[in-house]
């Protein structure tokens, strides 16, 4: 694939996103379908100066490379991390992860016992990632099978992903700073709508505003709530929550002293249940985001676009962010989104402030 805009995209994963400096060893993770960014990516960390260390990544950006490895390979060795892997991690400047997927359903094959291996494995590698310690970035590459996903042309796909990542970050991060500026004063955070009511404690906490930050597209404004002060019932009735190349269909939980007490879904319940209990932490929220980029108004079975939905929010089971105050541990981060753009709204300290996706404030 052909298109003047890779380049521009590249340098704002280097530049914006990651910040790269000269000397920098940066880890490139990608399959060799998204050539046409890769090669845009290094080109871009050579003309700065830094080293560009590619890695051939297919279905799985962190942990094992390759699906059928994973398929073949025992939970044992699964859960003994690779040495050399490991080394990367740690010793790595900075990561640029491209997504290109050819199967967003591939994982369907790894079991769950195996995913949570992977998982825990390479946590303690990736921990000074997680705290943004070393900056890193995930981004996609535009293909068939995301676009077959969004129910979108693979032509109206790429124009759909160009325009949700090439805008004017500078002033996204002042429109949304605003807004989270309010948050940030506030103690608790109530979410209402279609079978949900959930208040959610944030005193104490910071948003962090994502004008290009960790993930491209960015458009949201995130923290690490309270981890004892989640109560209440959300429902994820408008779209499905998807996990592991798993589609899970009208996920509920309930909450009671920050924990999810009760857990149900239509399809993949089994696989939710077992999620959310692979360790402590995964029953606990570690993170609360509001959607706000203004090029992504569909659901696209792509939490990477579809959390940053404006007019939704998102909450993630599992890890937090230790550098906004987030104190919970578990080897899930699991973002799935709720719609309010019809009939839902947002409270802070009782007064609306988001009301059908739309700003009161």
């Amino acid at each position: 694939m052909k298109d003047e805009r890779f380049r521009p995209y590249a340098d704002l994963l280097l530049d914006t996103c990651v910040g790269v400096q000269p000397g920098w060893e940066v880890l490139v993770l990608g399959p060799p379908h998204a050539r046409p960014l890769l090669e845009e990516i290094g080109a871009g960390l050579g003309r700065r100066g830094a080293y560009a260390v590619f890695q051939l990544a297919y279905g799985s950006l962190i942990g094992a490379a390759d699906r059928s490895w994973s398929r073949e390979a025992s939970v044992d060795l699964i859960s003994k991390p690779s040495k050399l892997q490991v080394h990367l991690f740690e010793k790595c400047d900075a990561i640029v992860a491209v997504d290109a997927p050819e199967n967003t359903r591939d994982g369907l094959s790894i079991d769950a016992d195996k995913l949570a291996a992977g998982r825990a494995a390479y946590m303690p590698s990736l921990r000074r990632l997680i705290a943004h310690e070393a900056p890193w970035v995930g981004c996609q590459y535009p293909t068939p099978a995301l676009a077959q996903e969004a129910g979108m042309a693979t032509d109206e796909f790429v124009e759909f992903l160009f325009g949700a990542v090439l805008l004017d970050w500078k002033a996204e991060k002042e429109r949304m700073q605003r807004y989270a500026d309010r948050f940030d004063a506030a103690e608790e955070v109530r979410i209402v709508g279609a079978g949900t009511d959930i208040r959610i404690g944030v005193a104490g906490r910071t948003m962090e505003v994502d004008a290009g930050g960790a993930n491209m597209p960015g458009g949201e404004f995130f923290c690490s709530p309270v981890e004892n002060s989640a109560e209440g019932e959300i429902l994820f009735g408008e779209f499905p929550a998807v996990y592991a190349g798993r589609e899970l269909t009208g996920v509920r939980l309930r909450f009671e002293g920050g924990r999810v007490a009760e857990a149900s879904a239509d399809t993949h319940e089994d696989f939710l249940i077992e999620t959310i209990d692979s360790d402590e932490g995964a029953r606990r929220l570690g993170e609360l985001g509001i959607g706000c980029n203004p090029g992504i108004t569909r659901y696209m079975k792509n939490t990477l676009f579809d959390e940053k939905i404006d007019g939704t929010v998102h909450v993630a089971l599992g890890h937090g962010f230790p550098n906004l105050g987030g104190t919970n541990e578990s080897q899930i981060h699991w973002d799935i989104v709720k719609d309010l753009r019809d009939g839902g709204r947002i409270e802070l300290d009782g007064e609306v402030v988001q009301e059908n996706g739309a700003w009161t404030i």
